[in-house]
């Protein structure tokens, strides 16, 4: 009796027949460590524009620029969000005052119309964009390998994902546990989150030390390093980004990588430097404001009851 063939031999079979073409609707190359086409990439040829105005560049193409163009706007809140967090609580004498400013200008980006387009909307096209830009390149290497059946397509490796992505695939559920205790909690307990400030947030060190420093330094350091190494690729100064080779190209792709790695620490340790420095250790709220928030922190899930 024939021996039966496995999927894996069929795989390697429908390698060797393939002949070795590029797919056609995507011009970049699926097997990179990054998701984002290369700083020296040739520009695009000129296409016909279509009556609405479309250029018929590739999915890649448009996905890319949904994440790119996403990031500037989420950027332009989060320098809002260190200037009250960190920097004016580093300048200021004290909690109250800085806690103050926060409150006069956080209603610039907590409106009804500026928070859903400054930061929900940039947020979600950035994460939605980046997760469709991994399955269509999944997608075009199953494609390109002839992997038309389930037992073909497992045996195809899905593309490498880049430490940048990786970090912003452990951001995603910090940012939204994050927005839950600053933003929703406040909104479901109380209707509203207008007496929520950097006292709020200096309370729940003073009741979990341990618990918000972890959490803490573990979230601004994850947004500081995926920020500044997504930005170090948007403006080709990541190592990825040099084409040039020998032992000058290693010279500079390393002295990029600890420069990138240098703006990063220094971008961490000036948030913390707020965030733990001064709120961190503005102590516990007394009286009724104390209780509120009190009440507030037993309200999360799952930890609400260790706070």
């Amino acid at each position: 009796m024939a021996r039966r063939e496995s999927g894996s031999e069929r795989l390697v079979d429908a390698l060797q027949e393939l002949e070795p073409s590029p797919v056609e609707d995507d011009p970049t190359d699926v097997e990179k460590d990054s998701y984002f086409p290369s700083a020296s990439s040739p520009p695009p040829q000129p296409t016909r524009s279509s009556t609405l105005g479309l250029s018929g560049h590739s999915t890649v193409f448009y996905l890319t620029r949904f994440q790119k163009y996403s990031s500037y706007t989420f950027t332009l809140f989060l320098a809002f969000h260190i200037t009250n967090t960190s920097l004016l609580p580093l300048s200021t004498p004290s909690l109250p005052t800085a806690s103050t400013y926060l409150l006069l200008t956080r209603p610039y980006y907590q409106s009804p119309l500026a928070e859903p387009l400054l930061i929900i909307a940039p947020l979600t096209l950035h994460i939605t964009s980046g997760i469709l830009l991994r399955l269509y390149r999944r997608r075009a290497l199953t494609k390109r390998y002839g992997a038309d059946t389930h037992a073909l397509r497992r045996g195809v490796a899905w593309p490498k994902v880049s430490g940048t992505s990786a970090l912003g695939y452990i951001l995603v559920p910090l940012v939204v546990g994050h927005a839950f205790v600053n933003r929703v909690l406040p909104l479901w307990v109380e209707g509203g989150s207008s007496g929520i400030g950097l006292e709020y947030v200096a309370h729940g060190f003073a009741r979990s030390p341990k618990i918000a420093f972890v959490g803490y330094t573990v979230l601004v350091g994850t947004a500081a390093w995926h920020s500044v190494w997504g930005w170090a690729k948007w403006l080709g100064l990541n190592p990825e980004s040099v084409m040039e080779q020998g032992v000058e190209g290693r010279l500079t792709r390393k002295r990029r990588w600890y420069g990138v790695n240098a703006v990063s620490a220094l971008l961490a340790g000036l948030w913390m430097a707020g965030g733990l420095g001064v709120v961190g250790r503005g102590g516990e709220m007394k009286g009724w404001v104390g209780k509120g928030y009190d009440e507030l922190y037993r309200k999360i899930p799952i930890i609400g009851g260790w706070l």
